[in-house]
């Protein structure tokens, strides 16, 4: 697989926590940054996506790093389970 996922998540949220678990209930690897931990990262997100909602994720393509995706909460996706499902259609 050349691609992984990144998951923006924040302790205590709910969601990010249930995220985490579909995707590895789907064996869908991912790299979990906590945005008070990667303030700076998450920031660049935001910025690019003009959304600060978490879950957020990332899909990073190994082999071409400039063409990353931004998948935000309420922008690209309403449910956890549309993003698992636009996740898998995109890795």
């Amino acid at each position: 697989m050349s691609k992984h996922v990144v998951v923006f998540s924040m302790k205590g949220c709910p969601y990010c926590n249930e995220i985490k678990e579909m995707f590895q209930k789907e064996n869908i690897p991912f790299f979990d940054v906590d945005i008070d931990t990667h303030k700076e990262e998450y920031d660049l997100f935001v910025e690019v996506t003009n959304n600060d909602l978490v879950p957020a994720l990332m899909i990073v393509d190994e082999k071409q790093k400039s063409n990353a995706e931004f998948l935000a909460p309420d922008r690209d996706f309403t449910s956890l389970n549309e993003a698992l499902i636009l996740v898998k259609n995109k890795i």
